[in-house]
């Protein structure tokens, strides 16, 4: 629904033949909900999308076609923009299977439409019947909604209760079209902070939970061919748009960010080489690209690109092999490409990253929220030493709001002093509760990991944990495996090393 109120000041709202209705209206009553095909405007305003109310072609049948929405004192005024009519939209409805836990169940109502070219299938889900299901089926419970027809868009639509019930069982919401499937935890909803934000006064089973699932709009789509060919990047698939909307009767609320992983699986188109997805993207409201963790996997004998993120947005997967001339013969050759081809780290040319450098604590903060796939703008000020318009805002704001980053006791970040051996491991480790790799240690273990370094006794008493499960875990060996040199500073490529191993022993590329 759009955001402004509409107004109606108790005329009749009939303009050529055509009325708008939405139940009983009354004088200045906010007018809620209104569904027009086509291009909606408000007088002095963008185009604004708005949902809900019919559209009656008087004496005849419902129709479709182009409106402009325009209010002039109070009055809500409807004009065609075109004399002939557009052909009336086709439209099924039937009862579908969703899977339970495995189980087969006719649980849903799906609505296929076709509109504008375009296939689009509504899919609602018998909230009484999940609700039973979940009694029965007990915790971690799976609900899968299989969409075996094809379509350009697919919405399957729940209501607030049964989200907070399957949340407290730890249930899954499972959506497959056979080119995406998309695994959602309940709790990623926040059915709760959704409820704050419309209005506790609304009854959660009141509130329509709608997962979308979607061909992006075609000025986004040449946005991301423009990017790609800006870059030199190839795009391996077709972009998918991901959106969640919460809705009740006067206000709508999309949920866009998670706390954990939400995985996005998207086929490889037939043809297409899977070994040249160097990664998925994210598009960025500037339209740039940003990683998101990918990884290829094969089901059935066809391959995805198993995405892992914490937004919903426009997804796709590019080659964009990168290599470093300087790194030919270095040690880290391997990881530094790997990450500069996943768009994680930069290099000082196109063909010099100085491996051998010091890395800033900025810089190291920027390739962890990149890697993480965090590239979001800042939200707020986090330390008095790091300013809106800096390079490193976004990154450090961003690294701070999901607990990557303290900074010091004095309220600075120091971004540009060099960062440590310890402090990047603490970074790294902090990372793992994004990611989700165990790093948890028994009683004395960290003691007896690190015992086997000539240099354990110079560890910061902070660091000490940290550096223990680097150790367990793999994501460091320690220089020449007797030496830890908690104090030195960390290179470039110790620093592509060590988020390349984070990303990996999580299962995430």
């Amino acid at each position: 629904a759009a955001s402004d109120s509409k107004t109606y000041d108790g005329t009749e709202l009939i303009n050529a033949g055509y009325s708008i209705t939405s139940g009983n209206l009354a004088d200045n009553q906010t007018l809620i909900k209104v569904t027009v095909t086509g291009s909606q405007l408000y007088s002095g305003s963008s185009t604004n999308k708005a949902s809900g109310a019919v559209i009656k072609d008087t004496g005849k049948n419902d129709v479709t076609g182009n409106y402009e929405i325009t209010y002039i004192a109070g009055t809500l005024v409807i004009n065609s923009r075109s004399s002939e009519r557009s052909p009336a939209s086709k439209t099924t409805r039937e009862g579908i299977d969703i899977l339970i836990n495995g189980k087969t169940e006719t649980a849903a109502t799906a609505t296929t439409t076709q509109q504008g070219g375009k296939t689009i299938i509504a899919i609602v889900v018998d909230d009484k019947k999940i609700e039973e299901k979940l009694e029965q089926e007990g915790n971690n419970t799976i609900v899968t909604i299989p969409v075996t027809r094809g379509a350009d868009v697919v919405i399957v639509t729940l209501n607030g209760q049964t989200v907070k019930n399957m949340e407290s069982k730890d249930a899954v919401l499972e959506i497959k079209t056979g080119q995406v499937t998309y695994t959602l935890p309940a709790s990623q909803i926040n059915i709760d902070d959704v409820s704050e934000q419309i209005g506790k006064q609304i009854k959660l089973k009141d509130i329509d939970v709608s997962v979308n699932i979607s061909e992006p709009a075609a000025d986004t789509v040449k946005i991301v061919e423009d990017t790609a060919n800006r870059n030199n990047f190839q795009i391996i698939m077709k972009p998918v748009e991901f959106k969640i909307t919460c809705s009740s009767e006067k206000k709508t609320v999309e949920v866009s960010i998670f706390n954990k992983y939400v995985e996005k699986m998207i086929a490889i188109p037939e043809g297409a080489d899977p070994s040249k997805v160097t990664t998925g993207v994210i598009l960025n409201i500037d339209g740039s690209f940003s990683h998101v963790p990918t990884v290829i996997t094969i089901i059935d004998g066809k391959y995805y690109a198993r995405i892992n993120s914490l937004t919903n947005s426009v997804y796709s997967a590019i080659y964009s092999p990168k290599t470093f001339r300087d790194v030919e013969r270095h040690w880290a050759k391997d990881d530094v490409n790997d990450m500069a081809s996943r768009l994680v780290v930069n290099g000082f040319s196109d063909d010099n990253f100085e491996p051998d450098r010091d890395i800033t604590r900025a810089e190291f903060t920027a390739i962890t929220v990149r890697a993480l796939g965090l590239m979001k703008p800042g939200t707020e000020d986090t330390f008095n030493d790091v300013l809106k318009g800096t390079w490193y805002y976004d990154a450090v704001s961003k690294a701070y709001e999901y607990g990557l980053i303290a900074g010091y006791k004095n309220g600075k970040f120091s971004p540009m002093d060099k960062i440590t051996r310890e402090q990047a491991m603490t970074i790294a480790v902090r990372a793992t509760k994004i990611t989700g790799l165990k790093t948890g240690l028994a009683d004395g273990e960290t003691d007896k990991l690190l015992e086997s370094f000539v240099d354990a006794n110079s560890v910061a008493e902070y660091a000490k944990a940290n550096i223990a499960s680097c150790i367990k875990t793999g994501m460091i060996l320690g220089k020449d495996k007797t030496i830890l040199a908690p104090k030195d500073n960390i290179t470039r490529a110790e620093a592509a090393v060590i988020i390349r191993r984070l990303l990996q022993l999580s299962g995430l590329i």
